[in-house]
């Protein structure tokens, strides 16, 4: 994906939907960024290629989110886009493929962000496509062979009852997953990305990490070394009307709350700008 410069106005998009604020995925930094946007009176659309919620809606229980003893990831995200939708944002199950931005009177830009079957126009963009798990080497995958290779063990950890399992991995996400496991599985191996897999193992369960959906955007936004967005806590990136929430931003603390709290601060410098 790449962003073009057009000299194309506003009013020559035609039939295109336009919308004051695009947000391009719909976790919890991205839903609360819709929350925000719309409350402040702007019109917003957010495109989600897989589903709302997130990564969090795996998660059984959750325990750091203020005001609840305890919620699983799938209800908190399924309330958080009632209230979105509720207020009226616009939600699309589509992938983003494409930003170009088109220059207008004045020192603001104008973009089109295009998916595979339509093509949308706004005045402020908002990044809040999240992370998604560091895949097994080549060479640990053809040892795999055709075991079952699974990157969550609350969703898949109940197929193996009683059968050994192996998890790779050895940050703290590793040690959780073989914990779940240990309660179902009649064996949990643990070895590290380069080990190989034992013969007896019926599936493979991979925590090696994370990385973020960030390749569509090299040239369209400055990125570290590690592919996240540069942003500090102003969520502002690189390119001007271009905002960022979430785990895909450069940060420290990666966490729901930390989620929903740049998912406001975008929106409030994504309508600032607007403004």
């Amino acid at each position: 994906m790449s962003i073009h410069d057009h000299k194309e106005t506003r009013e020559t998009f035609g039939e295109i939907m336009d919308y004051d604020v695009i947000i391009i995925g719909a976790g919890i930094a991205g839903m609360t960024a819709a929350i925000y946007v719309v409350r402040a009176g702007k019109t917003a659309l957010v495109l989600e290629s897989t589903m709302h919620g997130g990564q969090i809606i795996n998660t059984v229980n959750i325990e750091n989110w203020p005001g609840q003893l305890g919620i699983s990831g799938a209800k908190l995200s399924e309330e958080i886009y009632h209230q979105m939708n509720n207020l009226g944002a616009t939600i699309e199950y589509s992938e983003a493929i494409s930003i170009e931005r088109t220059d207008i009177v004045g020192d603001k830009s104008h973009f089109v962000v295009k998916t595979d079957d339509a093509e949308y126009s706004c005045g402020a963009i908002i990044i809040a496509t999240g992370t998604e798990p560091r895949k097994l080497s080549k060479e640990q995958t053809a040892d795999a062979g055709k075991r079952p290779i699974s990157y969550c063990a609350t969703c898949d950890g109940a197929l193996y009852k009683g059968k050994p399992v192996v998890v790779v991995g050895s940050g703290n996400t590793a040690k959780h997953e073989m914990r779940y496991l240990s309660n179902i599985a009649s064996k949990v191996y643990h070895i590290h990305h380069d080990d190989k897999i034992p013969e007896d193992a019926t599936a493979v369960f991979v925590a090696i990490g994370r990385v973020p959906n960030t390749k569509w955007l090299n040239g369209i936004v400055e990125l570290d070394d590690h592919g996240y967005v540069i942003a500090d806590e102003s969520c502002t990136t690189s390119a001007p009307g271009i905002f960022v929430a979430g785990d895909v931003r450069t940060k420290s603390t990666r966490q729901l709350v930390t989620a929903a709290g740049d998912g406001a601060i975008a929106a409030s410098a994504a309508v600032e700008y607007l403004s």
